[in-house]
């Protein structure tokens, strides 16, 4: 889920104001703050769990088996179809409209809920490694760091960033998620590497 904060939030910064016929910036931020809100104390419950730790960066595989991560994928999907829901009720700003669609497709859901499937029939960590369902999800993590990559580099390369701090409609509580650098580094270092013995 915190894919979606930063760079909802960044992209939002980076186009005009809308016309007054439309849901404004501001508005469409605020919800998909209050979205995010919800969903983030159950993502860090379950990354606490006993099986949900599997997907912190740097578990140790040997502590936990594929069911493990089976189990967690699953939760992982409850908590998007929450923030997917929801962020269908939101008719976003014209100026937004693709990245709102980008941002709350399927594509990385799609890769996540086939290798819950697999995780449940593997045996190992090197079965389940070698599976076209494992490839799957790698390269959509990918995929999804570089495109959070490259909206960072977009937003380095204008001058708009130093305003940030003045810009009035933007909710004080969100400024240091702004300066975050898009928050880019809650992916993992290597998602070509996930969940390889």
């Amino acid at each position: 889920m915190k894919r979606f904060v930063p760079l909802a939030l960044s992209v939002a910064l980076l186009v005009g104001a809308c016309g007054s016929s439309e849901m404004t910036l501001t508005e469409y931020v605020d919800r998909l703050n209050a979205i995010i809100a919800e969903a983030i104390p159950q993502g860090e419950a379950l990354f606490a769990s006993p099986h949900g730790a599997v997907m912190a960066e740097g578990a140790q595989l040997s502590d936990f088996t594929p069911h493990d991560l089976q189990m967690a994928l699953e939760q992982v999907g409850e908590i998007e179809v929450q923030v997917r829901d929801a962020a269908e009720d939101i008719d976003p700003p014209a100026a937004v409209a693709e990245f709102h669609q980008l941002y709350f497709d399927t594509r990385y859901a799609s890769a996540r809920e086939a290798l819950a499937v697999r995780t449940g029939t593997a045996t190992s960590w090197e079965e389940l490694s070698e599976t076209p369902e494992m490839a799957a999800y790698r390269t959509a993590v990918v995929e999804d760091k570089q495109t959070c990559i490259d909206f960072q580099n977009d937003m380095d390369a204008t001058e708009t960033r130093a305003a940030f701090a003045d810009t009035p409609w933007l909710p004080n509580e969100l400024k240091e998620i702004v300066s975050a650098l898009l928050g880019c580094d809650v992916y993992p270092e290597h998602p070509e590497d996930m969940f390889r013995p």
